[in-house]
């Protein structure tokens, strides 16, 4: 089978995207996933999205770890309503669509899309002395449509990658998450708005060089510490900047939560699978 694939990239973070609205393919295989996936052997990207047809949206985004697992991803679903307004079939530049984890909206801002997260959950405090997650006093976990694990690290240096890929296998594959997975995040602060992040990501299993989902939890969970209110906080990743708006309630709920950054096409082309 062929398949005409676009690839795109949000911040370092690339994925292989398929047109489906229309259903010309089949489902695709867990085999054809990985192969797609594959850096050597195929394509090569963090993941693999096809567009489907949803009822009363623009469309459903079907997104797989390069591994075939699914979750949400908040910088490949930025990257999916880029793709969509560049294939011309929406009404407008704002976008409704599903995704595994329930509805979103996007606002598309010229080489920016705007995200409107989930965040159900607040952010929750770990302390190490409980799990096998090494020699932290305390550590946060939050799920922003993808489970999320996060430390402050004192020193910028902290996030070269194999400090990254050391303490994120390690954390990852710990008895508390192995079965499920868990992404890791390492934060460094820059100043009160300003943050640095590094992100172990199951499902790829190595290091990438930005994290949607994980920029959103490392943001809340530093305004949830600050106790900030209304505001925007900076996230940078070794992909590029990355901007997190929310509101916070007087009872500390975070509501109206956007992921903001570019999405950019890298090339289009077909491959055999």
């Amino acid at each position: 089978m062929k398949v005409h694939f676009s690839k795109y990239q949000g911040t370092g973070n690339d994925f292989v995207l398929v047109n489906n609205i229309e259903g010309v393919y089949p489902d695709f295989t867990l085999s054809q996933i990985r192969f797609i996936c594959d850096r050597k052997f195929g394509i090569g990207s963090d993941g693999f999205i096809v567009l489907q047809q949803r009822e009363n949206h623009d469309f459903y985004m079907d997104f797989y770890n390069p591994d075939g697992s699914k979750s949400f991803c908040g910088n490949g679903a930025r990257c999916a309503v880029k793709f969509a307004g560049d294939l011309g079939f929406l009404d407008s530049s704002s976008v409704s669509f599903q995704a595994i984890d329930g509805g979103h909206e996007a606002l598309l801002c010229g080489d920016d899309v705007k995200l409107q997260m989930s965040c159900s959950k607040m952010p929750e405090v770990i302390f190490s002395g409980n799990q096998d997650i090494g020699p932290y006093k305390k550590a946060f976990f939050m799920d922003t449509g993808s489970p999320h694990f996060a430390v402050y690290v004192n020193e910028l240096s902290e996030l070269n990658t194999s400090n990254v890929l050391s303490i994120g296998r390690k954390i990852r594959n710990s008895s508390a998450y192995a079965e499920n997975g868990v992404n890791v995040n390492l934060i460094y602060i820059h100043g009160p708005d300003i943050l640095s992040m590094a992100t172990y990501e199951r499902g790829v299993e190595h290091e990438t060089l930005s994290c949607g989902t994980g920029a959103t939890a490392c943001a809340l969970i530093h305004a949830q510490q600050r106790e900030a209110g209304s505001q925007t906080i900076l996230l940078k990743t070794k992909g590029g900047e990355l901007q997190i708006s929310f509101e916070r309630n007087s009872h500390g709920v975070f509501s109206s939560v956007h992921l903001i950054g570019p999405a950019n096409l890298i090339y289009e082309g077909t491959i055999s699978i």
